[in-house]
């Protein structure tokens, strides 16, 4: 072993150690907090032991991105880096400033989570805002042993120091070994790899993210398996989302009347809204299907000239259509938070589900009690941390993902829809042969570029420009052949899905809603009844129908409703009594009347913010707040603000009373 150890080069032999060293000093903080300062609910070692492995990982990932610059410079200079004086204070100063840094957001991490029992982030920072720095000082003063934790850094740093100076005199004092430039290409390879495998961390196709940490709701368990210094970067790069208290509380009575809260209270800013159970009502399955890239425009049951859909088509005449569903924003990621927590995702520097303190909501999911819950995707729950959607927010979720499916992957998004459906049919068979009611989201995916598909189950074919009438095909504002295959290769899967129902026996009783997640890129198109491509509204626009063979008559809703309605109205469905915290509402409610749907969509390269009503529309522009009123049923492109001033106040006042309420919400619905 010795004789191995010698033969490494002295420079990656130098950044093996140094790199040993940062791993340890974060390993000893992980002791520190273990013994000191974990706490759980959470029976059995199982869960301790998966943070810890996670915890570790994520502690390597640190030390490595910390080393990355050190690394440079050594397989730039190699030998030379040992005779270079302006090398080595470099590296003196580096590793002395990253201990102090590290020990200091350490120390800091340890007693804000003995204070609040959260792991750092930005808000600490309001420690320090003035006329609250004295209290912070004076609290610190009485409440830690600042002089001795003050010495026991200066000694700290000494022995750091020494270590550094003497890890450095032992190599360099050691004869250099020279070496072929063949060899040292072999070194430098496998040192560059073995780095970016442990940041990137993960056996899978995504790498490693801080939701994996949340695979427990318990904070103990999921503040084990988090790094506190790669959890504060995580939320300093989403720090400019925040909500304002005062706006929220001006808008308040606008969203409470227009929700119809139970009691409306501006000072405790109460949303709730409650569902009673209904005994009368079956114990239905349910099962959420996300159509990707599916808006309305495109799909038959909207009047698209190609008629890409004939069995979604037929689904939606034998259930409910619903004719004006909006989602949102135009964004995949944004869509699962959005149905899931019953929030539209505005939050402005990623999507919420990459946002640490915009995961843990209180959603309607996970009050279906009795019910097994199930998430169903093709590829990795790693992708925008969709994981922490719903581990950290529903109980007992089942997550199936990349990994678990007998079929091979099909492309970057995992296993083909085809085969998602037709193992996803498995799940449902075996609970409903347990007489388990079951719950699930099966998220579809081959709707996306690169637009794979697969022959099925040996009945789909692909068209070509020979086989359609490409003037339609134009009118119809597809962009390619390869797009209009994809749309019904998903079509014949929809198709598949209830297939797979029937014969398995659970179709009679279960309810299907399948949604859009948003619209794909389209040329102009003009054959839908208002010139939504123009308005910008198209993009939000989705296909959205519900279908349940005896359970569900066929209807057309032609009221305005939302992506945050659908989890509610499942509820009602099924009966299921459920507290409301969301701005979702009943989309069968028909007494109801004048509905809105909040949406963010660019527009000539610029966002706004809007609602989308059966006659109006309303939009804001978010740079400049410039506004406008459109009369849908009139000449939609007009704005008539000036004209009907009244409508446009009483809507821009629900547009921001959305808005304020939404970024309040993502705050502030904790469980």
């Amino acid at each position: 072993m010795k004789y191995t150890w010698k033969n490494i080069p002295r420079y990656i032999r130098y950044v093996i150690l140094q790199a040993s060293y940062l791993f340890l000093f974060s390993v000893i903080f992980r002791l520190v907090f273990y013994f000191f300062f974990f706490k759980t609910t959470v029976t059995g070692t199982s869960p301790v032991l998966k943070a810890w492995y996670l915890g570790l990982k994520f502690d390597l990932r640190l030390t490595l991105i910390l080393m990355v610059p050190v690394l440079i410079i050594t397989l730039i200079w190699r030998n030379g880096f040992f005779h270079k004086t302006f090398l080595r204070r470099i590296a003196f100063w580096y590793f002395f400033i990253i201990y102090f840094v590290l020990i200091l957001l350490y120390a800091l991490d340890l007693g804000h989570y003995a204070y609040l029992a959260l792991r750092i982030d930005p808000n600490i920072s309001r420690f320090l805002l003035s006329g609250e720095r004295a209290d912070t000082a004076s609290m610190l003063w009485q409440t830690y042993p600042v002089i001795r934790a003050f010495i026991g850094l200066l000694l700290f740093l000494f022995l750091v120091s020494r270590l550094l100076m003497t890890t450095y005199r032992r190599l360099a004092n050691q004869p250099p070994k020279k070496i072929t430039n063949w060899r040292f290409a072999g070194w430098a390879t496998s040192v560059v790899l073995l780095f970016a495998a442990g940041i990137y961390g993960n056996f899978a196709y995504f790498p490693l993210r801080w939701s994996q940490a949340m695979f427990s709701r318990d904070n103990g368990i999921t503040s084990l398996a988090l790094n506190p210094i790669l959890y504060l970067v995580s939320n300093l790069s989403v720090r400019n989302d925040t909500y304002d208290l005062k706006m929220t509380r001006k808008y308040y009575p606008v969203i409470a009347k227009y929700l119809a809260v139970d009691s409306p209270d501006v000072d405790k800013l109460n949303f709730v809204r409650t569902i009673a159970a209904d005994p009368s009502r079956r114990k239905m399955n349910v099962v959420l299907v996300m159509l990707e890239s599916t808006g309305a425009c495109v799909t038959s049951m909207y009047g698209n000239p190609m008629q890409a859909t004939p069995h979604m088509k037929s689904i939606a005449d034998s259930g409910i259509l619903f004719k004006h569903f909006y989602v949102p924003a135009i964004s995949t990621a944004r869509t699962v938070y959005g149905v899931t927590t019953g929030l539209p995702d505005i939050a402005m520097a990623n999507t919420a589900s990459r946002h640490p303190k915009m995961v843990d909501q209180r959603v309607v999911m996970d009050q279906f009690h009795g019910y097994e819950k199930y998430y169903l995707l093709g590829g990795n729950t790693n992708w925008a941390n969709i994981r922490a959607i719903f581990t950290s927010n529903v109980e007992g979720v089942k997550i199936f993902e990349e990994g678990y499916y007998k079929a091979p992957k099909a492309d970057v998004w995992g296993v083909s829809d085809y085969d998602l459906v037709t193992e996803a049919d498995e799940i449902f068979r075996d609970a409903h042969q347990r007489n388990q009611p079951f719950i699930a989201f099966l998220q579809l995916a081959d709707n996306h570029p690169p637009y794979t598909t697969t022959a099925g189950s040996g009945d789909f074919k692909k068209v070509t420009e020979k086989d359609i009438d490409m003037e339609k095909f134009k009118q119809a504002g597809f962009v390619s052949i390869d797009q209009f295959n994809a749309l019904r290769y998903e079509d014949y899967n929809v198709g598949h899905l209830i297939d797979l129902a029937r014969k398995g026996g659970y179709l009679e009783n279960t309810v299907f809603i399948m949604f859009g997640d948003h619209n794909c890129a389209l040329n102009p198109y003009h054959f839908m009844p208002i010139p939504e491509y123009e308005l910008g509204s198209g993009g939000v626009h989705t296909t959205c129908f519900m279908y349940s063979p005896g359970n569900v008559q066929p209807a057309v809703v032609n009221q305005t409703t939302s992506l945050v309605d659908v989890y509610p109205t499942m509820a009602t469905i099924v009966g299921m009594p459920v507290k409301n915290y969301t701005l979702g509402q009943n989309m069968l409610d028909s007494s109801r009347a004048g509905r809105y749907a909040f949406s963010t969509f660019v527009k000539n390269m610029q966002t706004y913010i809007a609602i989308m009503g059966d006659r109006y529309q309303y939009e804001i522009n978010y740079a400049t707040q410039e506004s406008a009123l459109y009369d849908l049923q009139g000449d939609p492109l007009k704005n008539i603000k000036l004209q009907q001033p009244d409508t446009a106040k009483a809507l821009d006042n629900l547009t921001r009373a959305f808005y304020e309420s939404t970024r309040y919400l993502m705050f502030n619905n904790k469980k």
